[in-house]
């Protein structure tokens, strides 16, 4: 007897969670840029405001890479947002503790 498959070609929707985590990603980057910037036009006069925009960015990282991680658990859903999120927020993160453990 011949076996019917049934092939579902609908596109599944990305996870709620991924979403946010490749936003956070996107934001933390953005947060990267402007601590830079800051840094680098004000002449070390404000440095607690560099500080306080890359401890905020930190903080979106690693919120960014805890909801990339829990994403996973949702059925039924597309995971390309939450491994892109879950990734960048990761390298976002390393990037940020290295600038603090080398005191740039």
């Amino acid at each position: 007897m011949a076996r019917r498959y049934r092939y579902s070609f609908t596109k599944k929707k990305e996870a709620k969670k991924g979403k946010l985590s490749a936003g956070l990603a996107a934001a933390s980057f953005l947060l990267f840029i402007t601590a830079v910037t800051l840094a680098y036009f004000l002449n070390d006069s404000f440095g607690f405001l560099v500080g306080g925009v890359g401890l905020f960015a930190t903080l979106l990282s690693v919120y960014g890479f805890i909801m990339g991680l829990t994403s996973f658990s949702e059925e039924g859903r597309s995971h390309k947002t939450s491994i892109i999120g879950s990734i960048s927020n990761g390298l976002i993160l390393i990037v940020w503790i290295g600038v603090y453990l080398t005191g740039l």
